[in-house]
């Protein structure tokens, strides 16, 4: 029974990745090439050897899939053309929906949700609106006062600059194809 759970979980990333991770020989390539990877806690071709033999949540609870920069160079590097990024963004979709995403990568899971979020209602984003709602987010999680103002001084600069839009830009006109978008995203994958 325990494997075949196990088996479902890989068949499941491999549909989603679009790719074999049995053909990984563990060659290293994807993790010699990885411009990220010192500051992983697992290198990628661990990540795929952790997929391999089934442990899956350890490898979507590490650091190491928040890390990833989706550079692609690991997938480009693969002599036997495994999508290690594809992997890799998998794992970061069960550590969401397991909720076992690791504690150090709760904020940049509250900025990309807060990004999202924006451009789901926008159809673009809005960088105030952004900010704020990840703020809010950030201090749920971390009750730390000081969070809120953590980037504040960063504000004045970004605006003299012209990086930083006080106004509330217009949403884009199609917000239904946006959320059409979202929606198709969101489909659950028929193998």
């Amino acid at each position: 029974m325990h494997n075949t759970v196990k088996n479902k979980e890989i068949a499941r990333i491999e549909t989603l990745s679009h790719t074999k991770v049995a053909d990984c020989y563990q060659c290293g390539k994807c993790s010699a090439g990885c411009p990220m990877s010192e500051k992983m806690d697992i290198l990628p071709s661990t990540l795929i050897r952790l997929v391999q033999y089934g442990d899956i949540d350890r490898a979507a609870s590490s650091t190491a899939v928040w890390q990833c920069v989706s550079c692609l160079t690991c997938s480009t590097r693969c002599p036997k053309s495994v999508n290690i990024a594809g992997v890799v963004d998998v794992l970061k979709q069960i550590s969401l929906e397991k909720k076992i995403v690791h504690p150090k990568i709760k904020q940049v899971v509250a900025f990309q949700r807060s990004f999202l979020n924006t451009i789901y209602r926008n159809g673009r984003t809005n960088e105030l609106e952004m900010v704020a709602e990840y703020k809010i987010r950030g201090l749920l999680g971390n009750p730390n006062p000081f969070f809120a103002l953590k980037d504040a001084e960063l504000g004045l600069p970004m605006f003299l600059r012209g990086k930083l839009h006080i106004k509330f830009g217009a949403p884009v006109k199609n917000k239904a194809l946006v959320r059409r978008i979202f929606a198709k995203c969101q489909e659950p994958v028929t193998e």
